[in-house]
């Protein structure tokens, strides 16, 4: 059964920081938030918020210093704000990520770890006002990890599933992934035992080239090269997920290769980047003197510098424009971003610019997908947190 198209983003909590990018400028079009990332302890199994300050405590305009009990504030009192300004927002705990997922592995593999993960995570949910829960595991490097990873969603599915019963909701609290698409990482997962646990897949349709690699190539394209977007769709779909529960991952960003004659050939050195060196904002893109090609075979483009010999793989609004047809062409789930800050449209006050940060013109890709996909999904987050720690969360921010 449908629901609509997933448009999916990942608001992550360090973007308010240098990026400026606090949840005011969280596009409405938007049907989920994945809220990234919270950390896990490898000795106990114990999910945890990995920034206090960003996550509950910085106050914003409008929040009072004076308010009696215990109260929530941060990134997620603004996010529950939105979810009741925006019904159909629904907002879930991305719990890992590249950095963190290495201390899934001790955890996936022991009962009583789990069941700690399990019992923290659904504690965070109910106390933040979430919608459910996505687990970033990159990546299980063995069958035990694999099959841990399996029963780990399940105890997820059943324990989410429970805490509806108790609450007396009438409302499914959803549990995703992040999907790996490259056939080392994903041959080794059960994927049609997960699927039964698993309300989307979101599929992690990028990074398919870059500084570890010897080639220049594209980065996210969605036919040919060693990797690509739809090799990784259609696999999942013949271990029997169904495709309206696959969600392609587009980047918001660009990965640059220097001293290359573009794609296929080889590079030595990657570019200054925004913020970590060889990746660009794809705000900050196309960078001035650099001309944009495209390749509609592939479904893919980037620029090149002719001084600086330099490429830029990222998706230009038209080829999110294809992959958007692609995606609703193909029955497919949606569309989900890393990450927000990335995008194009939104003014960043008191960010400094300079080269990769100046925003360059051009349209949302968020927006552009969202337009193109077709009918989103407008089921109904969830409000009532009557069980949260906070004052102010369980009176429903009055």
């Amino acid at each position: 059964m449908t629901h609509g198209k997933r448009t999916v983003g990942y608001f992550v909590n360090w973007g308010i920081y240098g990026r400026k990018f606090p949840p005011t400028l969280i596009p409405n079009d938007l049907t989920h938030l994945l809220y990234a990332f919270a950390n896990l302890k490898a000795d106990t199994g114990e999910v945890f918020l990995s920034d206090d300050w960003a996550d509950k405590d910085i106050h914003y305009p409008g929040d009072s210093w004076n308010d009696s009990g215990d109260n929530l504030y941060g990134n997620f009192k603004a996010i529950y704000k939105l979810k009741q300004q925006h019904r159909h927002l629904k907002v879930l705990l991305s719990i890992g990520g590249w950095t963190y997922s290495p201390q899934f592995h001790p955890v996936v593999v022991s009962p009583a770890l789990r069941a700690k993960f399990v019992e923290s995570s659904i504690k965070i949910l109910e106390d933040f006002g979430l919608d459910g829960l996505d687990i970033d595991y990159e990546y299980p490097s063995n069958h035990a990890q694999a099959v841990g990873y399996t029963e780990l969603l399940k105890e997820l599915r059943h324990a989410l599933d429970n805490h509806a019963r108790v609450k007396c909701a009438d409302f499914k609290f959803q549990l995703t992934i992040a999907a790996p698409c490259g056939p080392d990482h994903y041959q080794k997962l059960q994927v049609k035992e997960m699927d039964r646990f698993l309300d989307a897949w979101h599929l992690m349709a990028y990074d398919y080239a870059g500084s570890w690699d010897s080639i220049a190539n594209h980065q996210a394209n969605i036919f040919g090269g060693p990797i690509s977007g739809s090799t990784a769709v259609n696999w999942y779909h013949s271990q029997g997920v169904e495709r309206s529960k696959l969600v392609v991952g587009i980047p918001l960003y660009g990965r640059s290769f220097l001293n290359t004659e573009g794609p296929g050939k080889p590079f030595s050195g990657i570019g200054q980047g925004s913020w970590e060196k060889g990746v660009y904002d794809y705000r900050a893109l196309p960078l001035p003197g650099s001309h944009v090609f495209r390749d509609e075979k592939a479904m893919a483009s980037w620029t090149y510098d002719y001084q600086k010999k330099e490429m830029i793989s990222f998706d230009t609004d038209e080829v999110a424009r294809w992959k958007a047809e692609w995606i609703r062409k193909e029955g497919l789930g949606g569309a989900m971003f890393w990450e927000l800050s990335g995008d194009k449209g939104s003014p960043r006050e008191g960010m400094e610019g300079g080269h990769g940060k100046d925003p360059q013109p051009g349209r949302s890709l968020v927006k552009v997908v969202h337009e193109v996909m077709g009918e989103p999904d407008r089921r109904p987050n969830w409000l009532q947190y009557e069980r949260s720690r906070f004052d102010n969360m369980r009176k429903g921010m009055p």
